[in-house]
C-alpha cells in the first residue's frame, strides 16, 4: 500500500471520528440545552432571592436542570415574555389575573403547579376584633377590579355583609349590610394610609402595602381563610398551554414544591405568605 493511500485512509478515519464526535457531543449539547429553563419572576427582596436559589439548587442536584430566573419590575411583562418565547415559564400571578390576561391578549397560558398565597387581611387602628366594628363605620378596600372584588368578598367572609355571587363585586353588589357600613374603594396604595383618617374604622390591605406602611401583618383583625373561594388567589408556575406537559417543566415545579421551600417561606414570611401546593381542595 502506497504512502499516499495510507494518508487518504487516515484522512477518512479522522473525518469519520470527527463526525462521530460531533454527533455524540452535539447531541449531548442539545440535551443540555433542553435542560436549561428560564423562569420569569418579579424583582423582590433578598428573601425571595434566597428561596429561588434553593429551588435552582434542587433543580440542578435532583433533576439536572439549569434553572435561571429573569426578573421583571412590571406586571405586564412576564406574560408577554412567556407568550413570545423569551422565557419558558413564569411565577408571579394568581388565577383572576391570568384569566383577565388571556381574555384581553388572546393568549393561552396555563398553570402547571401552585406555589403560595398571600392572604388578604382587614386592619384597624380602632378595633381589636372584626366583631367590634360598629354601625355606620367606614371601611376602605382597593379599587382595582381584582382586589375590589376580593376585598368585598373578604368583608362577607368576616360576617360583616352579604354579597352577590360574582367575580367582579363592587359595593353595589352588597345584598345585606346590617351595620350600614360604608364600603369605600380607594387606590390600593392608599388603603394603609387611609387608617390615619379619623373617619375610617378599618381597611382591607394587601400585604405588600401593609409591609410598606410598617404594619405588622399579625395585627390584622381578620385574615382571609384558605377555602374554595380563596384558592383562586393562589399563585402558580405558568407555561404556554402547548408546553404544559413537558417533563422538564414538571420537574421545575417539583423543585419548588419541597419541604425546603416550605420551611424557607415560613422562616422569611411567617404567616404573611403560605405555601399551598399541598392544600386539599
Amino acid at each position: 500500500m502506497s504512502k499516499k493511500t495510507n494518508w487518504i485512509i487516515a484522512g477518512v478515519a479522522v473525518v469519520v471520528i470527527a463526525a462521530g464526535a460531533y454527533t455524540i457531543f452535539g447531541h449531548q449539547g442539545n440535551k443540555a440545552a433542553d435542560k436549561t429553563v428560564t423562569i420569569g419572576v418579579m424583582a423582590g427582596d433578598k428573601n425571595e432571592d434566597e428561596i429561588w436559589k434553593s429551588v435552582i439548587k434542587t433543580a440542578k442536584d435532583k433533576y439536572g436542570i439549569t434553572l435561571k430566573t429573569k426578573k421583571f419590575t412590571d406586571y405586564l411583562q412576564p406574560n408577554k415574555a412567556l407568550s413570545s418565547g423569551d422565557i419558558d415559564l413564569n411565577a408571579f400571578q394568581n388565577y383572576p389575573f391570568l384569566d383577565n390576561w388571556n381574555n384581553q391578549y388572546k393568549t393561552d397560558i396555563v398553570s402547571i403547579g401552585d406555589t403560595w398565597t398571600t392572604p388578604l387581611r382587614i386592619y384597624s387602628d380602632k378595633y381589636k376584633n372584626v366583631s367590634d366594628i360598629k354601625s355606620g363605620d367606614q371601611i376602605t378596600v382597593s379599587n382595582d377590579p381584582t382586589n375590589e372584588n376580593r376585598g368585598i368578598h373578604l368583608l362577607a367572609e368576616a360576617g360583616l355583609i352579604k354579597v352577590k355571587d360574582t367575580t367582579k363585586a363592587t359595593p353595589k353588589d352588597i345584598t345585606s349590610n346590617p351595620k350600614n357600613l360604608k364600603v369605600t374603594p380607594v387606590d390600593a396604595s392608599q388603603t394603609a394610609s387611609s387608617l390615619k383618617d379619623p373617619t375610617i374604622s378599618a381597611s382591607v390591605i394587601n400585604t405588600n402595602f401593609a409591609k410598606s406602611a410598617k404594619i405588622d401583618v399579625d395585627s390584622a383583625i381578620y385574615v382571609e381563610k384558605l377555602n374554595k373561594d380563596s384558592q383562586q388567589y393562589f399563585n402558580f408556575i405558568a407555561a404556554n398551554k402547548k408546553d404544559k406537559d413537558k417533563q422538564v417543566y414538571k420537574d421545575v415545579v417539583k423543585s419548588l414544591q419541597t419541604d425546603k421551600t416550605k420551611s424557607l417561606v415560613k422562616k422569611f414570611y411567617g404567616t404573611a405568605q403560605i405555601t399551598v401546593w399541598d392544600y386539599k381542595k
